[in-house]
């Protein structure tokens, strides 16, 4: 990318879209190497990387919410009854369908 421009050039883009593989290393060697050449040189790119990478570190670290338990088999019963009855009173229906 070059310093005086906020547009990325094409090799950048180019690296841009590499990027999640080239960090996840499921890039062959030669591309990895051509990645690092370009971002070596590259400090609007080099900041993009860092960025990258400690964006993927705070999502893995991020720690996953305990789900809740499922609801007894009578609570779900006893929902469906009561969304129904809404429902029949919204279509004027007698409630007990």
């Amino acid at each position: 990318m070059h310093p005086e421009s906020s547009n990325p050039s094409k090799e950048c883009q180019e690296m841009f879209a590499l990027l999640s593989q080239y960090l996840d290393e499921e890039l062959p060697p030669e591309t990895c190497e051509q990645i690092r050449s370009h971002i070596s040189g590259c400090a609007p790119c080099v900041e993009f990387v860092n960025s990258l990478k400690r964006s993927i570190e705070l999502v893995r670290n991020i720690e996953r919410e305990e789900q809740p338990a499922p609801l007894p088999a009578a609570i779900r019963e006893e929902l469906k009854a009561a969304y129904k009855k809404m429902l029949s009173v919204r279509r004027g229906a007698p409630a007990g369908c």
